[in-house]
């Protein structure tokens, strides 16, 4: 098989190419894509503990403990034990972390829009159903 035939290198190439686009629309924000995930998680439900984070994003607790440190040293999160668990941590919104969510979503937006340009809207749902399905998610309604 053809290297560029090979299913790991198409979506290894495509998703570099996806992360560098969503990179370049967050950099005048400070913000990296996966700081822009927990971000995110965190405005549908502030207070996650880090483990929670870590399993939602698909990140090992090493990679979401130095994504958490970085967002902390920047001023959009505090880290605080959890009150429900002495053992785990509890991550929270500051004002600032507060504030990005509208400048970012729409930067979100327009990577995402970047992204999939030169294909239409009705391939891009059906790419990102497919991807889902290999990825073993189920479709967000």
């Amino acid at each position: 098989m053809d290297l560029e035939q090979c299913l790991n290198f198409v979506l290894t190439k495509a998703q570099h190419n996806v992360h560098q686009l969503f990179k370049a629309e967050l950099a005048p924000y400070g913000v990296t894509p996966g700081q822009y995930a927990v971000l995110k998680c965190l405005w549908d439900e502030n207070g996650l503990t880090a483990r929670k984070l870590a399993e939602r994003l698909y990140l090992d607790g090493s990679t979401i403990t130095g994504i958490l440190d970085r967002m902390e040293q920047k001023g959009l999160i505090e880290k605080m034990v959890d009150p429900k668990d002495r053992r785990a941590l509890q991550v929270m919104l500051t004002e600032t972390g507060r504030d990005m969510e509208e400048p970012l979503s729409q930067a979100i937006i327009n990577a995402n829009h970047k992204a999939l340009l030169n294909i239409d809207e009705k391939q891009a749902e059906i790419l990102k159903k497919m991807l889902q399905n290999i990825g073993g998610s189920e479709a967000e309604q």
